[in-house]
């Protein structure tokens, strides 16, 4: 399964750069340009590891990192900035980041840096099963089954069922889902939601069990218990 990789960073060409870097390494990657967006894609949770910019808009790297770990979010974090003094490195490190990466940088080193971060063993979460009546997703294997029947999902398919399954009984709505899958923070008046939902229902009621994806009139979708 491909890495899932957060990058937060207010610079978009630097963003872009380790954006590129990554997808052609074979990551999944999430772009935030800020520091409430980036703490809204961090707590959704889902990610292997975080890049960090340390000095951004709307909520600066420090307190978007003590936010993650007061939450109880034990996702890497490689925190980059322009500040190379070793006092400021300490506060970084100090706030939880697990690495601190001082620009300018090479690609080549934050890629390694970041290999090294997924190498070591990370606490598990408290609870690694996502679940709604016969449905099980496993976060920690990426598998996926429903009354035992392994179903096979692309990387997108799980990240909308990762989102539906976190938000379980509560309304979901064309938007959401469009700013929490495809980062689209602007309506692209395209059927892409519509026809990932659709497939993602076909693959999950193969087996002829009843529909998990409830269609909400007017307000979006819904996975309930019941």
């Amino acid at each position: 399964m491909s890495r899932r990789l957060l990058i937060v960073e207010d610079d978009e060409d630097t963003r872009e750069f380790i954006a590129k870097g990554f997808s052609e390494e074979g990551y999944v990657v999430e772009q935030a340009a800020d520091g409430r967006e980036g703490l809204y894609h961090a707590t959704d949770g889902g990610f292997d590891a975080i890049v960090l910019d340390r000095m951004l808009p709307g909520l600066d790297g420090l307190s978007l990192i003590k936010s993650m770990r007061a939450a109880g979010l034990k996702t890497p974090v490689l925190m980059l900035t322009a500040m190379s003094a070793v006092d400021e490195r300490v506060k970084g490190l100090r706030a939880g980041a697990d690495d601190y990466l001082v620009k300018p940088f090479s690609f080549q080193e934050l890629h390694a840096r970041i290999e090294a971060l997924l190498r070591r063993p990370q606490e598990s979460e408290e609870n690694p099963t996502l679940t709604c009546r016969d449905l099980d997703m496993d976060l920690l294997t990426r598998k996926v089954t429903r009354n035992g029947r392994e179903i096979t999902l692309t990387p997108r398919e799980f990240q909308i069922l990762e989102f539906f399954l976190r938000r379980k009984n509560r309304v979901v709505s064309r938007t959401m889902l469009l700013e929490g899958v495809w980062d689209y923070h602007f309506d692209p008046n395209t059927n892409v939601v519509d026809v990932h939902i659709s497939k993602l229902r076909r693959q999950l009621d193969e087996g002829g069990e009843i529909p998990l994806i409830e269609t909400v009139r007017g307000a979006g979708y819904m996975i309930s218990d019941g």
